[in-house]
């Protein structure tokens, strides 16, 4: 039941519309004042009068029931106090409904329409650094959570898989380069090849690039084989990697893809009369709407990843029917991705409406390695692997009669990672601490999954008695502070949608998790006073660790049943 809605739609404010009280229906900061509250003061000009006297009017003429148990008014504000023991059987019908189709917090809020993400495109023959954990995790909560909401999320991973330097490595590999300890080396391999290429390259050494390059685009078997034996090296390299996040992909069609495809799109330009000669190049001029010109085509005639870009969305389009594109690649990119949605809405396609850059922040160390910019390249590999590695020292000292400590370290290290990534709003730059990561006491999903194995041993104790079936509980205040918190999973989910924003769903699990711990200290489940309330605190022991379970599921994180 949406509490918000049965009130918005029993206030009455004249010239007001229930949709816009609905949106100005909040959760008090003192929850001891209500279980939601309405500020009057935008009001105060519609009606004439005071913020405080239309909250008392508002007040008066509220009509109590039971489901809101009482009204009041203080400095302007109109609070409502729900009836706890209709919230408890609301939630809980809710609940268990919702278990027995396709589980609590999900809808079908998106009703088959398809949402395109494109995210983490990794370049072949580079391995994975810190700097590309954001756009994998973020894109990767993005897809379960659409699809968990009814929606068909397309994930895509665009391949950086076009270009000169495909041409060098080839080169490097003919002149240094050995296949046995290739393979030994995989992708470190590779990229020491490169390095080595860039490190020592002659004028002599760029133009053979150059030509490797051309034998792939021309179709030259033997350049093809190396550089497809490279991508395959690539691919299972990020594999590995990919199956530690959670992460997975329904497309790898990388730029490479897209070459055959761009003629087409370059003809609707010219037909449109967008492309302009400049300096010998092709482009779109976006000076009149405050942007550089869209370089469509350099003067040799070659495409550039824009170009490539362009194509690609009218693939998607034509392919997938999306009814959004996403995009989940860091801020630097936001004018490349403003000039590529504006190029498609001046070529006459109503669905550039649809594209959608979701931008985020950068993640470094806290020594600032971040990536290979600054000659500071830390693996994300290595990231992960030394979060799995001090999370099982830290679970030994706490309980060294621990079974599975290797599977239990690896979901709690890696889980750290994830959840460090995506706790903050996604546009804030981040710094990376093992310490504070794996803190069982901090704002962490260490906390949350210990909170999670805690609920469990409590209802590993509990195995005989019976969930609660309607008896007559009045709910204390720790109870229905959890009560309400599990309420509010199912908008959090929505909120983080519509918001492109997972880190709702992690500062959920924080909070939630936290209340649970109150409840836990100041409620005895397994010794409850009586068998009702025995079986009421064990309903709510078991709703919250599912709860919390299937909410850190969505951000990728799994969890150990002990800790």
């Amino acid at each position: 039941m949406d509490h918000k809605a049965y009130i918005a739609e029993r206030l009455h404010v004249a010239g007001v519309e229930t949709q816009e009280i609905y949106a100005s229906l909040a959760v008090p900061p003192d929850t001891s004042l209500g279980d939601y509250a309405l500020p009057c003061f935008k009001f105060a000009k519609v009606l004439h009068k005071s913020p405080a006297l239309i909250a008392e009017e508002l007040a008066q003429a509220f009509p109590t029931d039971g489901v809101v148990s009482s009204v009041s008014a203080v400095n302007g504000y109109l609070n409502f106090k729900m009836d706890r023991m209709h919230l408890f059987e609301t939630f809980w019908a809710e609940f268990t409904a919702a278990e027995m189709e396709s589980g609590y917090g999900s809808s079908d809020m998106g009703g088959g329409k398809t949402v395109c993400i494109d995210y983490s495109s990794v370049n072949i023959a580079k391995p994975f650094h810190i700097g590309h954990l954001s756009t994998t995790v973020l894109g990767g909560a993005l897809y379960r959570i659409f699809n968990f909401l009814g929606y068909r999320a397309v994930g895509i991973n665009h391949l950086g898989d076009y270009g000169t330097q495909f041409g060098k490595l080839i080169s490097a590999y003919k002149r240094w380069g050995n296949r046995e300890e290739v393979e030994r080396g995989g992708i470190h391999a590779i990229n020491d090849l490169y390095v080595r290429f860039n490190s020592e390259a002659t004028e002599e050494m760029e133009a053979e690039a150059r030509e490797y390059f051309r034998l792939i685009e021309s179709g030259d078997r033997e350049a093809n084989e190396l550089f497809n034996w490279f991508k395959s090296l690539t691919l299972s390299y990020v594999g590995k990697i990919y199956d530690r996040l959670h992460v997975t992909f329904d497309s790898y069609c990388g730029e490479s893809f897209y070459i055959d495809k761009i003629p087409a799109v370059v003809e609707k330009l010219k037909e449109k009369g967008l492309l302009v000669e400049s300096r010998g190049a092709q482009v779109v001029d976006l000076e009149k709407f405050g942007m550089a010109p869209f370089i469509v085509l350099r003067s040799d005639g070659a495409s550039l990843y824009a170009t490539r870009d362009l194509a690609a969305a009218f693939y998607r389009k034509e392919t997938y029917g999306f009814d959004k594109c996403l995009y989940v690649v860091a801020y630097q990119q936001n004018l490349h991705f403003q000039q590529l949605f504006k190029v498609i809405e001046l070529m006459g396609e109503p669905w550039a409406k649809d594209m959608v850059h979701v931008a985020y922040g950068m993640v470094s160390l806290e020594d600032g390695a971040m990536s290979t910019r600054k000659g500071k390249v830390v693996w994300l590999e290595d990231v992960l692997s030394r979060c799995v590695e001090k999370a099982k020292q830290i679970l030994s000292e706490k309980n060294p009669d621990l079974g599975d400590k290797d599977g239990v370290a690896e979901k709690v290290g890696v889980g750290a990672v994830i959840f460090g990534a995506l706790y903050n709003n996604k546009i804030k730059d981040t710094v990376f601490s093992y310490d504070k990561a794996l803190n069982f006491d901090g704002e962490t999903s260490v906390y949350v999954q210990y909170t999670c194995a805690r609920a469990a041993s409590v209802l590993e104790k509990l195995t005989d008695t019976p969930f609660w079936s309607g008896e007559n509980v009045q709910p204390n205040e720790r109870e229905f502070e959890l009560v309400k918190a599990l309420a509010s999973f199912p908008d959090t989910v929505r909120a983080a949608a519509e918001n492109y924003e997972p880190s709702m769903i992690a500062r959920w699990c924080v909070d939630t998790a936290q209340i649970f711990n109150k409840f836990y200290i100041e409620c005895r489940v397994v010794n409850a006073e009586t068998e009702e309330l025995r079986r009421f605190r064990k309903t709510l022991t078991e709703t919250a660790n599912r709860t919390l379970r299937r909410a850190l599921g969505l951000l990728g994180i799994g969890v150990p049943e002990k800790m």
